[in-house]
């Protein structure tokens, strides 16, 4: 399947919502330090009605020992600065989907360092800013599970 890496996240509800989502589409959660907030945070447990038993998650000190321990996997990073729309590409198995900070979003140095094809936006109306991140986390999860036949779903 996939992993969905959130890039120091600071809002534990939405984490809380991606571990859900993370859980039911079998995406592995990985989480780049320094994290908002504690994983026990009782707003991120609610968010996440007690999915995090069903979903894989695990913490990485630096994005960079994250992919060390994926194995240098292909990574698209979704970002309002992203020019290739996030249908485009044909996503693999293994491939990772790379989401930033609520409040600043990815770093521009990550974001430069990775293919212009792999920098990925979602259409929204002119003049909007962002959309929220676990709304954002789950278009591309379900376009990425999607175009492998919902492999594993029912």
């Amino acid at each position: 399947m996939f992993s969905l890496i959130l890039y120091q996240p600071e809002i534990p509800p939405n984490t809380g919502n991606i571990i859900r989502l993370c859980a039911n589409t079998g995406v592995s959660l990985h989480l780049v330090e320094p994290l908002g907030f504690e994983l026990d945070e009782p707003r991120l447990k609610r968010a996440g009605l007690d999915y995090r038993e069903f979903a894989s998650v695990q913490t990485h000190a630096s994005f960079e020992s994250c992919l060390r321990i994926l194995g240098e996997p292909r990574v698209f990073a979704l970002s309002t600065r992203g020019t290739t729309p996030y249908d485009k590409p044909r996503y693999e198995p293994g491939d990772a989907l790379l989401l930033g900070p609520e409040t600043r979003g990815l770093p521009q140095e990550l974001l430069d360092a990775l293919p212009k094809a792999q920098r990925l936006r979602l259409p929204m109306r002119v003049g909007s800013r962002s959309l929220n991140l676990s709304n954002a986390a789950a278009v591309i999860v379900y376009e990425a599970w999607r175009q492998l036949g919902f492999d594993g779903g029912t």
